[in-house]
């Protein structure tokens, strides 16, 4: 008696994103059988993928200790950790080298490919879905999701059609609108808190003005209020703030600055990490050694002179004036200027590249072995569905591709 074959595994994967599609890819590479489906209701896959790192994508960091890479993540550290034991930035680097794309490190750790264009990246994932027949979806949404007696996923499409689903793998984005977050919800899952993260700073004052695409390379943002201090790159702009050391400060801050309706105080230490006394110390060598030299022109700190004459000014100190003429007074105010400027800061805007959200589907509700969830057998998670964010400087990418492969791999199994 001949015996029926059995049909292939099918697995359904909501979000054409970096977790999504590299889930399914994933989900490829372990089950050849397997029918995979992903499912994305814009136009585009990979649309966070083409806009990083202004149009490079950033797509990891070379930080390769898992124990060190957690750090870098304001929620979901603890969980992460075992993951980057299964697949860490080494692995990933390794798997794009393989299908022909090199990655190039900048200075400050961040992993590019070397052709400082995303599209390299979105045609290596594009060419592999091809390659392993991996369906691919736009423009189709999910209104709904039924679990079936014999525990499948029944997926009610935007287009009225119905279809059903051995596994069900959810990777799409993190918004307070997420279709993916209503379904995680009526399948017993919690939503923690949503909140942006990663955003830049709106800040009028007098000390800014004129001063947009100024950079500073090295300063200390701190929020006394929330006990938060970040360092790195600043960027004036036309609003206020940006750059590394701001969006950091964001991320950490997400919660904490939403629920003051982002109105708080930041205090700037210009000079990066001198304290008060250095500085004045600093201040006080230069008028000791170089007494003849005008203070607008003789610049003590590592400080852009655009910059340096507008916190001379705030100390209401004349450029003209030599160090020798600076009272104790002046030389005390100038240095508070340059180490603890605050600032008030007034609202937000969303950073371009990143659009990180903070916040979902709840951690304590994820097996972090398999990321299967412990409440629903066969449904998988990756991505910002799960309330998971990293500063910036490719570790949102990161764990994007982390969880991405573990869910994809254990649905397939």
């Amino acid at each position: 008696m001949n015996q029926q074959p059995t049909a292939p595994m099918r697995i359904a994967v909501i979000g054409g994103g970096a977790a999504g599609f590299f889930a399914a890819i994933s989900a490829a590479e372990a089950n050849a059988t397997a029918k995979i489906s992903v499912f994305e209701k814009s136009p585009h896959f990979l649309a966070k993928v083409k806009v990083s790192g202004g149009g490079r994508c950033n797509v990891t960091h070379s930080c390769f200790e898992p124990k060190e890479l957690v750090t870098r993540y304001p929620r979901g550290s603890k969980a992460l950790l075992g993951p980057f034991y299964q697949w860490q930035p080494r692995d990933m680097i390794e798997w794009l080298e393989a299908r022909g794309v090199e990655l190039k490190t900048e200075s400050d750790g961040r992993m590019f490919p070397i052709t400082d264009s995303s599209q390299t990246i979105i045609d290596c994932f594009l060419e592999t879905a091809r390659d392993y027949e991996i369906d691919l979806r736009s423009r189709t949404g999910i209104d709904s999701v039924q679990v079936t007696e014999s525990n499948c996923f029944e997926l009610t499409l935007s287009t009225g059609q119905s279809e059903e689903f051995d596994r069900l793998i959810i990777a799409s984005g993190g918004g307070k609108s997420a279709s993916s977050h209503a379904v995680a919800t009526s399948l017993g899952h919690t939503i923690t808190q949503l909140a942006p993260s990663l955003f830049t700073f709106h800040i009028r004052d007098e000390r800014l003005d004129g001063l947009p695409g100024l950079s500073v390379p090295e300063v200390a943002v701190s929020c006394q209020d929330a006990r938060l201090e970040q360092s790195g790159p600043i960027l004036i702009t036309h609003w206020g703030l940006s750059g590394p050391a701001i969006l950091k400060l964001s991320a950490w801050g997400a919660r904490e600055f939403a629920q003051r309706d982002y109105r708080f105080e930041i205090t700037i230490n210009w000079t990066g990490s001198l304290k008060l006394s250095q500085a004045i110390a600093t201040l006080t060598e230069s008028k000791r050694t170089n007494g003849a030299k005008q203070i607008g022109t003789l610049i003590p700190f590592s400080i852009p002179r655009r910059l340096w004459e507008r916190l001379v000014q705030y100390a209401k100190i004349p450029q003209r004036t030599q160090y020798s003429q600076i009272s104790n007074i002046q030389l005390q105010a100038l240095a508070e200027t340059c180490v603890a400027s605050r600032f008030q800061v007034t609202g937000k805007s969303m950073n371009k590249e990143e659009f990180v959200t903070c916040g979902g589907v709840n951690l304590k509700e994820i097996d972090f072995k398999n990321l299967e969830s412990k409440l629903q057998p066969k449904l998988y998670f990756a991505g910002e569905a799960l309330d998971i964010d990293g500063v910036t400087g490719g570790f949102n990418f990161q764990a994007a591709w982390t969880t991405g492969h573990i869910a994809g791999s254990a649905a397939a199994s």
